[in-house]
């Protein structure tokens, strides 16, 4: 399995209209395209902002580049996504003023292969 973490640093006001972004644009593009959401989260960081991070799952970071390239060659979905950024006041203004940081990083495990067997057997 090959898994990703896609992660925001997002101002304050900002964090509503981002997250429905996400859900109502990005999330089933995705989905359809055969991506697997583990889960999304935010935190409050306190100083204006909040980190909103989303891990999802893929066969392989072969699957994921595939999925990827299916994601990124959808017109329609394209097109939406330039509609939104536009609504925003354009892509560069989003990110000067409204997304400070972003980042798509490969997660690696920690256990072992056979750890999940392990701890998930009864006695």
């Amino acid at each position: 399995m090959f898994y990703r973490r896609k992660y925001y640093i997002v101002k304050d006001h900002f964090v509503e209209t981002f997250n429905l972004h996400f859900n109502q644009t990005n999330l089933p593009n995705q989905i359809k395209n055969g991506a697997r959401l583990i889960g999304r989260w935010m935190n409050n960081k306190g100083d204006g902002t909040h980190e909103i991070f989303a891990i999802w799952e893929y066969d392989s970071i072969e699957t994921y580049k595939e999925i990827e390239t299916a994601v990124r060659s959808d017109q329609s979905h394209r097109l939406k996504i330039e509609a939104w950024y536009d609504a925003q006041g354009g892509r560069r203004k989003v990110f000067n003023d409204y997304i400070l940081d972003v980042r798509n990083e490969e997660l690696i495990s920690t256990l072992e292969d056979d750890t999940f067997g392990d701890i998930n057997k009864k006695t």
